[in-house]
C-alpha cells in the first residue's frame, strides 16, 4: 500500500471501553477516563476490504494507517465521526482536525434519513445491515457486565484477555460485528453517493466540531453549590407535603392523585401543564398541596446534575450540539446539559442570588425569595462563565423569522417596519384592528394581541395554536380567538398566499419528476430564492444559500378529512420511521427556518474567521468568549451581515457583554 499519502479515503469504526457512562456524560468525559481503551479498530481504505484490528489482543494499527489518521489530506468517514475523532485524538495523543473527517450520519440526516446505523440501513434497504446481536456484545465487553441467573448485572473485575479467552467466540463475533459496521456504513456511502452533501455543509460540520471540541467553562463551585440547595429543598418540600397530606410518600404520582380525589379533585397525570390548570380553580383546601407539587416537579436539578456528568478535567462541558439534530430544517439539536431549553431569568437581583446560591446560603434564599427550587432553575444559565481574563459576547438575529418569512412571501409593510426599527407586535396589531397601537401608549393593549397572533399564526396555526401559544394565560378571551385568526391572515395576505403557492409546488413537483419549480411571486431578485424538486423518489427544497430540505419517497394521498395532503418518510414523534403527513404551511417553517439556520451558520463562519471563539449557540443567539477589550458593536456588525445570498433581507442583531451567561 505504500505510505499514507497514497490514501484518498478511510472508513473507520472503532469499539471502545471506559468505565464512565457514555449515554449521561458524553464522549469527551468518556474518553477523558483513565481506563478508557480501544479494543477494535475497523478500517477499509478507498471502499475496499474491512479490516478489523484486534487492539485488545495485541495488534497494532498499521503505520500507513496510523500516518493517514494524522494527514489531514485523506478524508476519514464514521458514522457519528464526533466519537471515533474524539476516542482516536486521545488513543494517539493527539488532535485530530475536523477538517478532515465527514460523518455518514450527517449525510442521512441531510437526506431526512434516521440518525442511526440500523435506522438508516433499513431504510434505504441494504443488503449488507447492522447485526442484531450487536448491543449484547456490547454490553458485554464495552461495558462490561455480565447477567447472573436471576437477571442481575454483576460487574466484571477480568482484565480484557481473560475476558475474551472466557468467551472466544463471543469475541470472534465482535470482531465481526466491527466489520460489518464498517460494510453497512460504506454501503450507506455507496447508495447516498448521488445526492452528495454540498462542501459548504461540511465546512459548517467543521466548525460545529470546533465548537464542540472547545467547549464552554462552568462554574463546578455553584453547581456543587445548586445541587446541595436543592436536595434540602427537596427535602423540607416533601416532609411539609407530607405533614399536609399523610401520604408515605408524598412524591408518589398514585398517592397523590387519590389524595386529590379524596378531596374532591380529578387529576389525569399530575403533569406540570395540567397543575398549573388545576390551580386555576383549585380548593383551598387542596391548593396548598398543589404548589408544593409544583415546587417539587422543578427540573433544575436535572441540569445542574448533567453539568456535573458531563464536565471535562479542565472545567469545561464539550460536545452540547449536534449537528443537524433538527433534520426537517437541518437546525443544530442540544446535548447534555440542552441549551436550547434553559428556563428563563426574570429575577431583577441575579447577581445577590447566585452570590447567595454560591455561598449555599440557604436561610437568605429562603428569606427573600418564594422559592428556593424556582431561583436555581432561574441560575442555570449563570452557571456557565468565561475563562479568566475573558467575558462573554452575546448575540442573536432580532425577529429573525419573522424577517426571513417578510421577505420571502414579499410582505413589504413588516419589511418597511424592520427597516424603520419598528416593533412588529404593535405594527402587526395596528393592521389587524385598523387603529394605530404604541407599546406603552395609544392601544397599547391592543400589542399582546398582535404578539401572541404573531407567535402562533405564522405557519397556519389557527385558534388551536393561539391556545398552545398561551393566549388564555394572556388574558385572551376564548370567543375573541377566531376573530384573531382571521384578522391575522387578513393583515398578512402574501404569507398566506406564500403556504398555498408552496403547497401546490410541492405537489406538483411530486407529480411531475424531474421538474424544477421555482416561486414566481418573488420579487427581491432575479429568480427563485426556492426551488423544488422530485429526483430518484426524493423531493428537494433548495433554499437561496443553496442548501436543500430533503423528503424521502414522497406522495399525494386522501387524508382523513377527505382531501388531498403530502406524505413523506421520517422519523415521527414515536422515534419511528413512517410516514408524515404535511401541507403547505408546514413546509414554509421547514423553509423559514432552514433559511434561518444558514443565515445563523454563515455568521458564525464569519466570527470564527474574524478571530472570536464561539463557545455556544442556542436558536438564534451565539455566547463568544471574548477578551475584555473586545467590543459587542463589532460581533453584532458581523452578525447582522447579510449573505449574497439573501440580498434585500433586512438582518439585524443585538447583543450585550456578561460575566456569566444570561439573558439581556
Amino acid at each position: 500500500m505504500g505510505n499514507g499519502d497514497h490514501i484518498r479515503e478511510l472508513s473507520i469504526d472503532i469499539e471502545t471501553y471506559s468505565s464512565v457512562d457514555l449515554s449521561r456524560s458524553g464522549v469527551y468525559r468518556y474518553a477523558e477516563a483513565p481506563d478508557f481503551r480501544v479494543l477494535l479498530f475497523g478500517y477499509s481504505v478507498d471502499g475496499g476490504p474491512v479490516s478489523v484490528v484486534d487492539l485488545a489482543c495485541g495488534e497494532s494499527i498499521p503505520p500507513e494507517i496510523l500516518s493517514a489518521l494524522t494527514d489531514d489530506r485523506v478524508i476519514k468517514w464514521a458514522f457519528n465521526a464526533a466519537f471515533e475523532r474524539v476516542c482516536l485524538s486521545r488513543f494517539l495523543g493527539v488532535s485530530l482536525s475536523p477538517s478532515s473527517w465527514r460523518c455518514s450520519m450527517v449525510w442521512c440526516a441531510y437526506l431526512g434519513l434516521p440518525m442511526s446505523l440500523a435506522g438508516a440501513g433499513g431504510a434505504l434497504n441494504l443488503e449488507q445491515q447492522k447485526m442484531t446481536e450487536g448491543k449484547k456484545l456490547i454490553r458485554l465487553f464495552c461495558m462490561p457486565e455480565l447477567s447472573q441467573g436471576d437477571g442481575s448485572p454483576v460487574k466484571i473485575s477480568l482484565s480484557f484477555p481473560s475476558l475474551i479467552s472466557r468467551f472466544p467466540e463471543k469475541w470472534s463475533l465482535f470482531k465481526e460485528y466491527n466489520r460489518r459496521d464498517v460494510e453497512t456504513e460504506e454501503a450507506i456511502r455507496q447508495r447516498l453517493r448521488k445526492y452528495p452533501v454540498p462542501e459548504m455543509v461540511w465546512k459548517e460540520y467543521a466548525l460545529d466540531q470546533a465548537i464542540n471540541d472547545r467547549g464552554i467553562r462552568v462554574d463546578m463551585g455553584l453547581v456543587e453549590s445548586a445541587l446541595a440547595l436543592d436536595e434540602q429543598a427537596r427535602g423540607e418540600l416533601t416532609e411539609e407535603l407530607r405533614e399536609l397530606t399523610a401520604l408515605a410518600n408524598p412524591n408518589s404520582v398514585v398517592q397523590i392523585r387519590q389524595w386529590l380525589a379524596d378531596h374532591g379533585t380529578e387529576a389525569r397525570d399530575l403533569s406540570k401543564k395540567q397543575v398549573k390548570e388545576l390551580l386555576l380553580t383549585a380548593d383551598p383546601a387542596v391548593r396548598p398541596v398543589l404548589l408544593l407539587r409544583q415546587q417539587l416537579a422543578k427540573s433544575s436539578v436535572k441540569k445542574y446534575q448533567a453539568m456535573a456528568d458531563t464536565v471535562c478535567a479542565d472545567g469545561r462541558i464539550r460536545g452540547m450540539f449536534q449537528f443537524y439534530g433538527a433534520w426537517r430544517s437541518g437546525r443544530w439539536a442540544g446535548r447534555g446539559v440542552q441549551l436550547q431549553n434553559l428556563p428563563q431569568t426574570h429575577l431583577p437581583d441575579l447577581d445577590e442570588a447566585r452570590k447567595l446560591a454560591l455561598g449555599g446560603d440557604m436561610a437568605s434564599l429562603k428569606l427573600l425569595y418564594d422559592s428556593v427550587p424556582d431561583v436555581l432553575s432561574e441560575l442555570i444559565r449563570t452557571a456557565f462563565v468565561p475563562e479568566k481574563g475573558k467575558k462573554f459576547i452575546v448575540a442573536d438575529f432580532s425577529a429573525i423569522e419573522a424577517r426571513v418569512i417578510a421577505w420571502l412571501a414579499g410582505e413589504t409593510w413588516r419589511s418597511d417596519v424592520f427597516a424603520a426599527g419598528g416593533d412588529i407586535y404593535c405594527a402587526s396589531a395596528s393592521r389587524m384592528f385598523g387603529v394605530p397601537v404604541e407599546k406603552h401608549g395609544i392601544n397599547g393593549h391592543l400589542r399582546q394581541k398582535g404578539k401572541v397572533s404573531e407567535l402562533a399564526l405564522g405557519y397556519g396555526g389557527g385558534v388551536g395554536a393561539l391556545k398552545a401559544m398561551g393566549a388564555l394565560e394572556m388574558g385572551v378571551p376564548e370567543e375573541e380567538l377566531q376573530g384573531l385568526v382571521t384578522a391575522w391572515r387578513s393583515a398578512s395576505p402574501n404569507i398566506v398566499r406564500l403556504w398555498w403557492d408552496i403547497d401546490r409546488s410541492v405537489k406538483a413537483a411530486i407529480s411531475t419528476p424531474g421538474t424544477v419549480l421555482g416561486l414566481p411571486f418573488f420579487s427581491h431578485r432575479d429568480g427563485s430564492p426556492v426551488n423544488i424538486s422530485r429526483r430518484s423518489g426524493m423531493l428537494f427544497i433548495r433554499l437561496p444559500s443553496g442548501r436543500s430540505l430533503t423528503y424521502a419517497s414522497p406522495t399525494i394521498s386522501t387524508n382523513r378529512f377527505g382531501g388531498m395532503s403530502v406524505t413523506y418518510l421520517g422519523t415521527g414523534p414515536s422515534k419511528k420511521w413512517e410516514r408524515i403527513e404535511s401541507y403547505g404551511p408546514k413546509f414554509v417553517e421547514n423553509i423559514v427556518q432552514g433559511i434561518a439556520r444558514d443565515l445563523l451558520a454563515a455568521a458564525m463562519v464569519r466570527l470564527e474567521e474574524a478571530g472570536y471563539r464561539i463557545v455556544a449557540h442556542v436558536h438564534d443567539e451565539v455566547v463568544v468568549e471574548a477578551g475584555l477589550d473586545d467590543s459587542v458593536d463589532d460581533v453584532c456588525r458581523i452578525m447582522g451581515e447579510c449573505p449574497r445570498w439573501a440580498e434585500g433581507l433586512l438582518l439585524r442583531a443585538d447583543g450585550y457583554e456578561c460575566a456569566y451567561y444570561r439573558k439581556d
